[in-house]
């Protein structure tokens, strides 16, 4: 999956609250490309609750404080043309950085989950 298509995704979800971009996520134009960045943005909940363990989700107020997506490695493949030739596909992927954070904690760093997927098309 190229990485400028799934920043079109995610871009929607920057500075929003975790519910909220679930639920653009959900209903989101490219449902193939909403469908990681759900996963992961899942994941981000999980291990918030993890490290937080003596606090709610609910109460704490998570909202998506940072999301990037970077280029990562690009498969080449030889696709058969017409009289003998070949044409070259470019099987592109990405790296997906996502952080998670309560908004009573935004000036602090404690608190702060990074994750990265690797997304391959």
């Amino acid at each position: 999956m190229p990485a400028r298509k799934m920043r079109l995704v995610v871009d929607q979800i920057r500075g929003v609250n975790v519910d909220k971009a679930l639920n653009i996520l959900q209903y989101s134009q490219r449902p193939l490309y909403a469908q990681y960045v759900s996963k992961l943005l899942r994941s981000g909940i999980a291990n918030w609750a993890q490290i937080n363990d003596g606090r709610r989700i609910e109460e704490s107020d998570l909202f998506v404080k940072t999301v990037m997506v970077d280029a990562g490695f690009s498969i080449k493949r030889l696709r058969t043309a017409p009289q003998g030739r070949g044409n070259r596909i470019s099987k592109r992927s990405n790296h997906i950085t996502l952080i998670v954070d309560s908004r009573q904690d935004a000036g602090k760093t404690v608190s702060e989950e990074s994750l990265t997927e690797d997304t391959n098309a």
